[in-house]
């Protein structure tokens, strides 16, 4: 992991705890199970939308765009303000941005690994055994 992500965690601390994943020859910053920003070479670019798109217009961030079958891809992740890596309450501002446009675009939050599902499950056999009567004496009592 690069200096720049490990740096996040710092950036984004007044917003509260990130998260950050491997992905796609970059990486994911999660908030609260929402990815909230992506990293590729080592720039940030956080999560928009509708709502938000005049925040980042305002500044003329332009949105991260990949290449695909010789066409350019936007996708909805904008170029983060500069001003965010030195201020913390600015940080906060836009990772909270991004967090709400994540929780407007209906995608499922990202599943929380327990610690039943890092460990394999038990085999348990279908077969059951007989169950084993139990032999009860009687007394004969005379009449």
């Amino acid at each position: 992991m690069s200096e720049f992500v490990q740096s996040l965690h710092e950036v984004f601390e007044r917003l509260g705890r990130i998260q950050t994943r491997r992905m796609f020859g970059g990486h994911g910053v999660w908030h609260e199970g929402r990815m909230i920003a992506l990293v590729f070479k080592d720039t940030l670019y956080l999560k928009s939308d509708a709502t938000s798109a005049a925040h980042f217009d305002t500044l003329n961030l332009p949105p991260f765009t990949y290449e695909r079958q010789g066409k350019a891809m936007p996708m909805s992740y904008r170029l983060a303000p500069a001003d965010l890596f030195e201020d913390r309450e600015e940080a906060a501002l836009w990772g909270r941005r991004a967090y709400e446009a994540a929780l407007r675009s209906g995608q499922p939050p990202r599943p929380k690994k327990t610690a039943a599902a890092k460990t394999p499950a038990k085999k348990t056999s279908t077969h059951k055994a007989p169950a084993k009567k139990a032999l009860v004496k009687t007394k004969k009592v005379p009449r």
